[in-house]
C-alpha cells in the first residue's frame, strides 16, 4: 500500500494549492419543492485543503445541498461559485468535468463489473475532455486507475465483482471512483454509517491526507465524533437554514446546537 505522502503527491495535479482559496462559495442558496423549502438562503465558504463538515437532523437539507451542487437538481434561488465560476444551469457532467465529484449514501456502482472496471469508467468519463462513450483505455488512464485503486486500500480487490465487496470496500470504491475523476473538490455523503473503528480511522486518515494535498472535502455526516475527528469546521442545519458555523467543539455546546444535532435527550 502506497504511504499517504505519495497519496498526497498523486492528486496534487502538478498545480500550486493556497490554502487559503475559497474553492465553493453557496451565496443565498434556496432550493423549494411546492410549498416545502428544503433550503433557505444558506451561504458558506470553503477553501483548498479543508475538510468541511455538514451536520443536523433528518431532513435538514444536507444531501439536498449535494445535489444543487453536483447539478443533479436545479436551485430555486442563489448562487453556486466554484473555482471563481458559477455553476449553476451546468449540467453534472459539466461540473465533474471542472472538478467536483461526490460518493453517496447508498452503495452506487455498476455492481456486475468488477472494481478496476468501475474506476476506469470514471477515469475516462470524467476527464475533462471526455469523447463518446466507449470501453477502450488508453495507457495512462489505466496508470491512473491502478494508483487510486492501491491509494484506496482495495489492490487486491481489483478484478473482484463489485457486487461481491463489504460494506467498507463498497465504500472505498465509491472513493477510488471519485477521485479517478480527478476532482478538486470531494462531497463525501454518509461514510460512516455501518462502519467498525479501525475502518473509520483507516477512511478518517485518508481523508485528511487528501486535504493535506490541497483538495478540499465537504463531509455530510450524522456521527458526531467522526466529524470531529477530520473536519477544520462545519455548518450545522436544521430544517433548511444555518445555526451555527465554526469548530465542532464549540457547536456541541451551543444550546440549539444540542437539541437539533445531539437530540433532545442531551439538552440541559
Amino acid at each position: 500500500m502506497r504511504r499517504l505522502g505519495e497519496l498526497q503527491a498523486l492528486l496534487e495535479h502538478d498545480r500550486r494549492v493556497e490554502n487559503t482559496s475559497t474553492i465553493l462559495s453557496c451565496r443565498r442558496l434556496t432550493k423549494t419543492f411546492g410549498a416545502l423549502v428544503a433550503l433557505n438562503r444558506l451561504s458558506f465558504e470553503v477553501e483548498k485543503g479543508v475538510v468541511f463538515g455538514i451536520g443536523g437532523p433528518n431532513g435538514a437539507g444536507k444531501t439536498t445541498l449535494f445535489d444543487l451542487i453536483c447539478g443533479i437538481a436545479p436551485i430555486s434561488s442563489g448562487d453556486i461559485i466554484f473555482d471563481g465560476q458559477s455553476i449553476v444551469g451546468k449540467r453534472p457532467f459539466e461540473i465533474c468535468h471542472a472538478g467536483v465529484a461526490r460518493t453517496f449514501q447508498l452503495n452506487a456502482a455498476f455492481e456486475t463489473m468488477t472494481v478496476l472496471e468501475n474506476v476506469l469508467i470514471a477515469s475516462q468519463h470524467g476527464g475533462r475532455h471526455a469523447d463518446l462513450p466507449r470501453f477502450v483505455y488508453d495507457r495512462m488512464q489505466r496508470i491512473h486507475a491502478d494508483n487510486i485503486i492501491e491509494t484506496c486500500g482495495l489492490k487486491d480487490k481489483a478484478e473482484q465483482s463489485v457486487s461481491r465487496l463489504s460494506m467498507f470496500d463498497h465504500k472505498m470504491m465509491m472513493i477510488a471512483s471519485a477521485l479517478a475523476t480527478r476532482p478538486r473538490l470531494l462531497l463525501l455523503d454518509e461514510l460512516a454509517a455501518g462502519l467498525n473503528p479501525a475502518e473509520l480511522d483507516w477512511i478518517a486518515e485518508r481523508i485528511k491526507a487528501l486535504a493535506k494535498g490541497g483538495m478540499a472535502i465537504i463531509v455530510v455526516e450524522h456521527l458526531m465524533g467522526f466529524i470531529e475527528h477530520i473536519t477544520d469546521r462545519v455548518i450545522v442545519l436544521n430544517a433548511g437554514k444555518e445555526i451555527f458555523e465554526g469548530k465542532l467543539a464549540v457547536a456541541v455546546k451551543v444550546p440549539q446546537v444540542i437539541e437539533v444535532f445531539l437530540g433532545g435527550e442531551h439538552a440541559a
